[in-house]
């Protein structure tokens, strides 16, 4: 595999006309979030589309988008008159789950060369199934995590079970056990309404269910002032989970309903203040396992998804290696606020960041 020369975006990006510079995002997960905040900032956008997917951005919210790159699929953006006009437009693009969902991690890797912010080379370690992925991170970083099972066989109390959903890959299907028996059960249910496949049961993971208050934890990691920022807290609407739990539990009972937890919106949180010092020890602690795993490290946003138990620990069980989808951060999280006399989002936070490197001609240590 050849990877994408680091050395190569920096020459890139110190050709860009710093007057100029743009910010750039897939069109989708939260595109939103980082047009708006690069508005705030005064910096133009880009935003690249897939054609049946487009119309949030370039209809009910095209003011936010100055320039806007309309493909067949997603992964065109790989193709070269496509990544030859994202650098004629001086873009720094900010990657989201979808980008790497969708172009995927060997397109990212060793096509993509276009300036991005952040570390193009730690998104891999999202996957599970990955050498040094984010359970490997957490557990160098000492950051607690939940034991996790190797077969069904081994499970001794409450586990969340994560299995690749049959239809959307991209979405996982989870499921509780507390024995193996309940795994099997509960595996067959869902092997037969077609939820799953059989064949992706032996790369479950098999989890303990932490039973505690969850909460996402929203960094962001600046090269700039060697600082981290705590951007607040969000937490998961989930569907159909949020619509079993809310019949009476007789009902959830008798309906034998599979529940699944797949992510479609945010709520805000904030946490205890007394408790806050652990999240940015957590953090901070991540920060830097990854500058020795991933050099040069996590740059901008990342999210450390987890709960705080009955003993007061923070323990995580998901990483986001990139900017995560939770918009209602700003609005409700008074952290960025504490620090900066201001309310401040991911997408602002994102856009203060190069502004900041433009000044200081460093836009050569933003980007990968």
């Amino acid at each position: 595999m050849r990877m994408m020369d680091r050395k190569l975006i920096q020459k890139l990006v110190a050709d860009y006309n710093p007057e100029e510079i743009r910010v750039g995002v897939l069109g989708s997960h939260s595109a939103l979030e980082i047009g708006y905040g690069a508005k705030q900032e005064g910096l133009e956008t880009v935003v690249v589309c897939q054609e049946g997917r487009d119309r949030t951005y370039t209809k009910y919210y095209k003011n936010l988008f100055d320039h806007m790159l309309l493909l067949d699929k997603f992964s065109d953006v790989v193709n070269g008159e496509n990544q030859d006009r994202l650098r004629e437009l001086n873009t720094i693009f900010v990657p989201n789950r979808s980008f790497s969902v969708y172009v995927g991690y060997d397109n990212i890797e060793e096509q993509f060369s276009v300036p991005i912010l952040g570390n193009r080379y730690i998104l891999r370690s999202e996957e599970r199934n990955v050498a040094k992925n984010q359970y490997y991170l957490l557990e160098k970083a000492g950051i607690r995590t939940p034991k996790t099972f190797r077969s069904p066989q081994e499970i001794d109390r409450l586990v969340i079970v994560k299995v690749p959903e049959k239809k959307r890959r991209m979405e996982r299907a989870f499921f509780y056990a507390s024995t193996p028996e309940e795994f099997e059960r509960k595996a067959e249910e869902r092997i037969e309404k077609g939820i799953i496949d059989r064949e992706d049961l032996d790369e479950a993971v098999i989890e303990e269910y932490v039973i505690g208050a969850k909460f996402n934890a929203n960094y962001f990691w600046s090269p700039i002032t060697g600082e981290i920022d705590f951007l607040g807290f969000d937490r998961r609407i989930q569907t159909n989970l949020d619509g079993v739990l809310d019949l009476p539990a007789e009902e959830q009972l008798e309906a034998r309903i599979p529940s699944q937890n797949i992510e479609i919106g945010h709520m805000g949180a904030t946490m205890r203040e007394s408790q806050l010092e652990k999240i940015f020890e957590a953090g901070e602690k991540f920060v830097e396992v990854c500058k020795k795993e991933y050099p040069p490290g996590i740059i901008g946003l990342f999210a450390l998804q987890g709960a705080i138990t009955k003993d007061l620990e923070f323990c995580v069980f998901d990483v986001s290696p990139r900017i995560p989808g939770c918009p209602c951060v700003e609005p409700t999280s008074p952290y960025m606020k504490y620090k900066y006399g201001k309310e401040i989002g991911p997408g602002r936070r994102v856009a203060m960041e190069i502004k900041q490197a433009v000044k200081k001609s460093r836009l050569e240590d933003i980007v990968t």
